[in-house]
């Protein structure tokens, strides 16, 4: 697919997004098994990925009716084990249906596609296996051997991840007795956030984790999901790198841990502002750009709180006066692809000045030539690339990538570059 700037834009308007959090769709369906009656979700994000999430919940047995506004999950009275599950592309259902049904007596059996078996499961199997589960295999395919009496530990994770700490959490609520976690940088705290809300006794002191079982299942909810800011971010960027452009998003998810990147961009020169409309279990409002001259950043901390949009960083770094650094993101090498490396030999073929480093990246801000990139089959580097067609012709192979977490990207996208096939 080929993306080259597009003439004639309109200077100033408002993006009706529709691209709904996928980590809240995520946990509005595994959250539910903990709680009784029939759960309602608004804007539940329809994409390859929450329909795995969706799925291999139908399989355990729970009541699902998707209409065209409204989720309706009731979780099953009695859980069906022994099953197959399929998580597709989706690290998020792995890991967190692990942790939920490492307290459930049965077998269990995970699997992915061919990159979902690459990624490391032996993150959730050291600390489900201390409190009592089993695991067949550090990687999918595994069998996961459910206890219901699993034990409640304290657990020092030498990973920042919110997929570790959730599925953590989730095997904690349903221990027997108290557990704590603690990870050296504060990762992105959706789950905490949400079973709080429902009454779960779960607090933070300082770096440490501290989680009550549940004495009796949690009220089941109604829940309205806003925009996700990991997508959000890609339409701002094309804003800050196009000319006198003005851009609105409304309705997005404002949690601290996750507009990080937007706060890196700030601190580049990027004119970007919020407007919160309201607040619940989460921060939620209007985002407002306009195009801006960006200068080069170094970025060493909080990196569990940007992971996911750094690829579409590297772009905004690219269009950046000097140089931009990341270090301390060695865990970008686990995800859909080594995202350290794909985004290297992208730019490279771009023209753009970049190293490499086994933690990070560093990129010389300078001008795009036209060449044909690849999207390495991850959704995050074909959406990345893609925004370079804002200043230079550019070929990206495997954009249908896209769909596992944006399938209409590439339609809102036209309202800053050209599109052909």
């Amino acid at each position: 697919m080929i993306f080259a700037p597009k003439k004639d834009c309109p200077p100033s308007f408002e993006l009706e997004l529709s691209a709904f959090d996928k980590s809240l769709s995520h946990r509005s369906v595994i959250f539910s098994f903990l709680t009784l009656g029939c759960s309602e979700v608004e804007n539940f994000l329809i994409s390859q990925d929450t329909l795995a999430t969706l799925e291999i919940a139908k399989k355990l047995g729970a009541k699902i009716e998707l209409c065209p506004q409204t989720l309706k999950i009731t979780p099953p009275q009695k859980l069906q084990t022994g099953m197959k599950l399929q998580c597709q592309n989706s690290g998020t259902s792995m890991r967190l249906y692990a942790g939920l049904l490492s307290a459930k007596e049965g077998e269990f059996s995970f699997d992915g596609d061919e990159s979902l078996r690459k990624r490391p499961m032996q993150r959730i199997k050291e600390p489900l296996e201390l409190m009592g589960a089993s695991f067949s295999s550090s990687f999918a395919p595994f069998v996961l051997k459910g206890n219901c009496n699993l034990k409640g530990v304290a657990y020092d994770s030498p990973v920042a991840s919110a997929q570790v700490k959730s599925a953590f959490i989730l095997a904690s609520l349903q221990a027997k007795s108290s557990s704590c976690y603690v990870e050296r940088e504060l990762s992105r705290d959706h789950t905490e956030r949400f079973l709080s809300f429902l009454g779960a006794e779960i607090t933070q002191k300082e770096q440490e984790l501290h989680i009550k079982p549940l004495k009796s299942p949690l009220p089941h909810y109604r829940l309205r999901i806003p925009n996700d800011p990991s997508s959000a971010i890609f339409f701002i960027i094309a804003c800050l790198i196009s000319q006198n452009r003005e851009l609105k998003i409304c309705n997005v998810l404002l949690n601290p841990t996750r507009i990080y990147a937007l706060e890196v961009l700030k601190q580049m020169g990027a004119r970007i502002a919020y407007e919160v409309t309201r607040r619940d279990f989460e921060v939620v409002g209007d985002i407002v750009v306009s195009s801006s001259e960006l200068e080069g950043v170094e970025i060493s901390s909080s990196i569990a709180s940007l992971i996911d949009e750094i690829p579409a960083l590297c772009i905004a770094f690219a269009c950046a006066k000097g140089k931009s650094k990341i270090s301390g993101a060695r865990e970008l090498r686990f995800k859909e692809s080594d995202r350290i490396a794909s985004v290297v030999k992208n730019l490279e073929k771009l023209g753009i000045e970049v190293r490499e480093f086994d933690d990070g990246l560093e990129i010389v801000g300078g001008e795009f030539k036209s060449a044909k990139l690849e999207s390495y089959e991850d959704h995050r580097i074909a959406m990345s690339f893609a925004l370079v067609g804002v200043r230079s012709e550019v070929e990206v192979e495997g954009m249908e990538c896209v769909g596992v977490s944006f399938p209409h990207y590439v339609e809102l996208l036209k309202n800053f570059v050209e599109v052909r096939a």
